[in-house]
């Protein structure tokens, strides 16, 4: 008879020690400078979430920021850029380098400011002191003028929408010399001097006349400049057959209100192009940005319309992939889950909770492996009834309605373990912060869970998926667990690869550093 009280010992022996405490003040592991800021990369918003403030966030990241080696933050500001397709975070981090290695920050600025809205970014970063001069600096100043020097006529004056500061602020900050007349009138007239007309480029000529009355043809401006004139039905159907993918996504509501799916020619368009699967790539559009079109689709857009949402949806999650073996897959239902899976914005929260994301993840999973096992979980297991054969959308708004209850990770662990069941992948997505099970023995109760469940199938993995950023985990990077900040639609791939035994638990990092720079 096996002594199961040494048994029971040794294993505990073999789960790690806590090494810290989350936000909720319950057991769990820190992460290495470099996982915890290849994680906030991934996954900060720089906004206030459920546990931690924007402050909070600037703090951490530029601790962990100092932390690290220039050339990791180099790295990291070009890889959540450039993969994560991510916006304050990777301007925050070459806004670091700018005072730690500026020739490191010049060779990777064309990579991370690649839009108007990135060179904004970056220039109010640094103007704000926060990450240690408050002004731009020679190299910084080189690299902006640089980046201006680089656009067309056309492009700046594209580039002209928006503020805080504007393209005209940074005109006069960074002072470009122009190359030719016209660079050189496009200046003055985006800083408000009297220049020669003739000499501007064809774009602004054609806009300032539209601005007049001259309303024969409307210019290829950014709607946002047409959108302050008084437009008629007209100038507005005309936006709506030019718009990109991601305008008219963002703008639907805007078309209804305004008349445009009144003429079914372009109601047509509008829905062709929202399916368009080509289109849905080049937009590297967000799973969860589709959630929130469908979701905010009022009844004057066309059921035409929103059913190609849908089907848009369909699409950018069709590489999810079909994963062998029994799946488990968990998503976080509690309270918490209930906070902006990007933060609290001033005047600009989106609708989408963290618990609408991870159940997009559940809802994206069983639809392409129908053996799956859906356990959404707060305080426990949460009963549900779903079907493989329903809509993405519809699967993701029936698990999104059952949210409430504290947060208890190892809850699904818990009650597999209970019925002695077998498996081979479990996903948890979770805000990371469990507490409802923070006391008992060594380590955190998801970890003596999982070694529990591992007892019975010995090649199982498990992957946490963390939405929101934080340098605390529930379980330790090792060979059969995986850690994952953020969400794209980059991340099924990833467990696909970790399930598989293609991926190294410390993927991000490796990720990171195999960047080449």
């Amino acid at each position: 008879m096996a002594n199961t009280q040494l048994f029971q010992s040794l294993m505990g022996a073999l789960i790690p020690r806590a090494t810290a405490r989350n936000e909720e003040g319950a057991p769990a592991y820190t992460r290495t400078p470099r996982q915890a800021l290849a994680q906030m990369a991934a996954t900060g918003c720089l906004n206030s979430t459920f546990y931690a403030t924007a402050e909070d966030q600037l703090e951490g990241v530029l601790g962990l920021a100092e932390a690290a080696a220039p050339e990791f933050v180099a790295k990291t500001a070009v890889y959540c850029r450039e993969r994560g397709l991510m916006k304050d975070m990777p301007a925050l981090l070459l806004a670091v380098l700018s005072r730690r290695d500026p020739r490191l920050m010049d060779r990777v600025f064309d990579r991370v400011v690649d839009s108007p809205r990135m060179v904004r970014t970056f220039v109010q970063i640094v103007r704000s002191g926060m990450t240690g001069r408050k002004s731009l600096g020679s190299a910084p100043k080189r690299c902006v003028r640089r980046w201006l020097d680089q656009r067309t006529g056309a492009a700046l004056f594209a580039a002209s929408v928006g503020a805080s500061p504007s393209i005209a602020d940074i005109v006069r900050l960074v002072r470009p010399k122009p190359a030719t007349r016209e660079r050189e009138a496009l200046y003055g007239y985006l800083i408000g001097r009297a220049v020669a007309h003739e000499l501007l480029p064809e774009v602004v000529r054609q806009f300032e006349a539209y601005k007049t009355g001259d309303r024969a043809t409307v210019p290829e401006v950014p709607f946002q400049m047409l959108t302050a004139l008084d437009l008629d039905r007209r100038g507005w159907t005309e936006i709506a057959r030019r718009g990109s993918w991601q305008m008219t996504r963002m703008n639907l509501n805007t078309f209804a209100r305004h008349g445009v799916f009144q003429d079914p020619d372009v109601t047509a368009l509008v829905a062709a192009r929202m399916r368009d699967a080509s289109e849905i790539a080049r937009s590297r559009v967000l799973p969860y940005q589709l959630l929130a079109a469908a979701r905010s689709a009022g009844p004057n857009v066309p059921a035409s319309v929103r059913a190609a949402v849908e089907d848009a949806m369909e699409l950018a999650i069709s590489n999810v992939p079909a994963i062998d073996g029994q799946i488990y897959i968990c998503p976080d239902v509690s309270g918490s889950m209930q906070s902006p899976v990007t933060g609290y914005r001033k005047g600009a929260t989106t609708t989408v909770r963290c618990v609408d994301v991870a159940a997009l993840v559940a809802a994206a999973f069983l639809r392409q492996n129908p053996g799956a096992v859906v356990l959404p979980f707060s305080d426990s297991v949460v009963s549900h009834r779903l079907s493989p054969r329903d809509s993405v959308m519809t699967n993701a708004a029936h698990l999104g309605s059952i949210v409430g209850g504290g947060t208890c990770v190892s809850a699904p662990l818990a009650g597999l373990n209970r019925g002695h069941a077998r498996g081979d992948l479990m996903v948890i997505v979770s805000d990371n912060q469990s507490w409802v099970d923070g006391s008992g023995g060594r380590g955190t109760a998801t970890m003596r869970e999982w070694n529990r469940f591992r007892e019975r199938s010995p090649q199982a993995r498990l992957v946490l998926l963390d939405l929101q950023p934080h340098t605390t985990t529930q379980v330790v990077d090792r060979e059969d667990v995986l850690n994952i900040g953020g969400f794209s639609d980059q991340v099924f791939r990833v467990i696909a690869d970790f399930s598989a035994g293609r991926l190294h638990a410390d993927h991000w990092v490796r990720a990171i550093e195999a960047e080449q720079i």
